[in-house]
């Protein structure tokens, strides 16, 4: 996922993406865990991602904060 379609996405959608990314990521581990994945680079992949996400969750929950102490 590019920072383009996170930054387009409104708050309430990035809520919901990051819990649906978070089970998805969970059942990679466990799919891994079990019988291993073609490629491990899918669980770094779905990291980064819901790192991504959430960084921009949290600098826009910054900039709201600076615009009511402002």
């Amino acid at each position: 996922m590019k920072m383009s379609e996170i930054n387009g996405l409104s708050d309430l959608d990035l809520k919901e993406r990051i819990g649906a990314e978070r089970e998805a990521l969970q059942k990679l581990r466990f799919n891994h865990t079990i019988a291993g994945l073609e490629s491990p680079f899918q669980l770094r992949q779905k990291r980064r991602d819901i790192a991504r996400m959430l960084t921009e969750l949290n600098a826009r929950k910054n900039a709201k904060a600076e615009e009511q102490k402002s």
